[in-house]
């Protein structure tokens, strides 16, 4: 007997989680089916609104998880609308809607101009969908654009090298030159110190003669000048002169 009452109440209970759920799920619809009326006249703040209620009903609702991402994106919110994404990912069964999922993450990291991420976004979006020719042709162009940032990066390095070695030169050439000026004054003050040393130091003086030496002085001199007058009549009687004619 209390077996047979013990069904009857799991019954009961079975039921009311049942309308519950039901009840919830038409919520949900409802709350959904105004956030994408709202979506399609641009009204994105509300449509977040809308989704953002009917996913406190059911937070598994894949429409709803990708909706909001889509009224997140057309704001700009790129990281959040991302996060719905993902979350619409982990609830999905079907291969399209993840396809979607992964090629608007690859847009929200394209609008970041984070390449490496769309790009293996994208291919996520191709695997589970190969014919789609949007994600592809975003794919390449991610492609293009990284080899771009690259290429310009390893530029940008270059230039940053030779920068460096620019600085590094100016600067040890100007270090060169401060040394060559502190060793010139070096120079100066220490000749000013010299200069001012001489100038110190007594000068020798005119040494004074004795009579005796004053007289051979003289003499000295006096024979010196006969030599000088000797030497130039020498020469005079030695040069050539002219001879008159013999008629």
């Amino acid at each position: 007997m209390r077996k047979y009452i013990f069904h009857i109440t799991v019954a009961v209970i079975a039921l009311i989680i049942a309308q519950t759920q039901a009840h919830a799920q038409e919520g949900t619809s409802k709350l959904i089916r105004r956030g994408n009326a709202q979506y399609k006249k641009q009204q994105y703040a509300d449509a977040e609104a809308s989704y953002k209620k009917a996913l406190e009903r059911n937070n598994k609702s894949v429409e709803g998880n990708y909706n909001l991402g889509n009224s997140l994106y057309e704001q700009k919110r790129f990281d959040a609308a991302r996060q719905q994404y993902a979350n619409t990912i982990k609830s999905a069964t079907g291969k399209a809607v993840k396809a979607d999922a992964n090629y608007n993450i690859g847009n929200t990291f394209m609008e970041d101009k984070k390449w490496e991420e769309s790009i293996k976004s994208y291919k996520n979006a191709l695997k589970a969908n190969p014919a789609d020719e949007q994600a592809r042709y975003n794919l390449a162009y991610a492609q293009a654009m990284l080899k771009k940032q690259n290429q310009q990066g390893g530029g940008k390095d270059d230039k940053e090298n030779k920068d460096k070695q620019k600085n590094q030169k100016d600067k040890k050439d100007q270090d060169k030159k401060d040394q060559d000026k502190k060793d010139q004054q070096q120079n100066q003050d220490e000749q000013k110190d010299q200069d001012k040393k001489d100038q110190q130091q007594p000068q020798p003086k005119p040494s004074k003669l004795t009579p005796e030496e004053a007289k051979r002085l003289l003499q000295n001199l006096a024979q010196q000048e006969k030599k000088l007058q000797e030497d130039k009549m020498k020469k005079v009687k030695g040069t050539p002169g002219q001879v008159e004619k013999d008629w």
